[in-house]
């Protein structure tokens, strides 16, 4: 049987016991206190680049530690050991016990707390997104992160543009054909996200077939990487040169980011979404990077580019992604989540992805 709001109740969390070995960590949990909501997961989205790094032990917090003073990575001062009892960042939940103002039970709310059944939320600390009626439930994995990690790269290229003063998201990309390098979930949104701000042509890029097929059913151009630059070199000309304005570079390969940079006018700019765990080896900056003058420019979610930081925040870019699930939701929802498995399979499905590397994009735990 449940546990009544009022009382305590057992949460399990899926987590990484060893190396390749998924499991379900648990703990008990008292009831919400006064401006608290406790939350049921509805459902939980997988960030298969992050949490596969903990399956196979390249996380780089499993080796050093960051540290915030300095803003440096400290070798061999490992801050994350296993078991790693918490993962995920992409959940929706229904409350089931209100004890804040501006929030009843039944509301369904997009947040972040980990692939965990259950959370206690506190509206003063935690991001809480209700969504809209109109958009499926389960689009909401992607309201609270991943749509805000790609509209940050958009606004990184709209402060590039217009600096302090960027009218609105996507202006920096309006009437500009743009790259965007990689079909994955970031890539795949950072491309809806130009098109909905009017981008005069919108190129997906990545080496698989498989994902420019899936780019191609969403309405985008899609070809491989080396297809990709010569394409930009050839039919894109402006008076600074040939080649794009700006690549959304968000494949976390060194090769990707080097032939990216190759797409590139002179004074271009790379807005680089990826992190690439294995160095940059094939990134050969001496190249056409010195020669035309090029820029990288890194985008993460927790920072916004400096001159708009006191006007955007991760809420104004999760009220975006709202705005554009309105708009393309039925073909995220159709195209971008390819696998829904119920939550109690999620150990397994883990250890099916990394023994054999099925084609994915988006997957969502549902929990019932």
């Amino acid at each position: 049987m449940p546990a009544l709001p009022h009382q305590h109740r057992h949460i399990r969390s899926l987590g990484i016991e060893r190396p390749n070995e998924p499991y379900f960590f648990g703990y008990d949990e008292g009831p919400a206190g006064d401006g608290q909501l406790r939350l049921d997961l509805m459902f939980s989205g997988i960030s298969a680049g992050t949490e596969l790094t903990f399956m196979k032990g390249t996380n780089p917090y499993l080796h050093s530690r960051w540290d915030e003073g300095r803003g440096v990575f400290v070798e061999g001062e490992a801050s994350a050991h296993y078991p790693v009892n918490f993962l995920g960042y992409m959940e929706v939940a229904r409350v089931i016990d209100a004890r804040a103002g501006g929030f009843a039970n039944g509301d369904v709310l997009a947040t972040t707390f980990g692939h965990k059944t259950g959370h206690t939320a506190n509206p003063d600390h935690d991001l809480l997104l209700p969504m809209p009626e109109g958009i499926d439930p389960m689009l909401g994995v992607f309201v609270a992160q991943m749509g805000p990690i790609a509209a940050n790269g958009i606004l990184h290229a709209d402060a590039e543009q217009f600096g302090a003063h960027v009218p609105h998201l996507g202006a920096g990309v309006a009437g500009r054909p743009v790259l965007v390098w990689g079909g994955g979930t970031v890539g795949l949104f950072c491309a809806l996200f130009a098109r909905r701000a009017g981008a005069s042509e919108v190129v997906v890029v990545d080496p698989s077939g498989w994902r420019q097929d899936l780019a191609r059913r969403m309405g985008f151009q899609a070809m491989g990487e080396d297809e990709a630059w010569r394409h930009a070199k050839a039919r894109w000309r402006s008076k600074s040169g040939r080649g794009a304005e700006i690549v959304f570079q968000t494949r976390a390969h060194s090769g990707s980011l080097h032939l990216a940079l190759r797409a590139l006018q002179p004074q271009g700019t790379i807005i680089d979404l990826a992190f690439y765990q294995g160095g940059l080896n094939d990134a050969r900056l001496g190249e056409e990077f010195h020669h035309n003058g090029l820029s990288i420019r890194c985008a993460q979610i927790n920072r916004m580019p400096r001159p708009v930081a006191a006007a955007w925040d991760q809420r104004r870019l999760a009220q975006e992604t709202l705005a554009l699930l309105a708009i393309d939701g039925e073909a995220i929802r159709q195209h971008m989540i390819t696998h829904v498995v119920p939550y109690d399979d999620a150990p397994d499905f883990l250890r099916h992805l990394v023994r054999d590397r099925p084609e994915f994009l988006q997957i969502v735990l549902e929990h019932s």
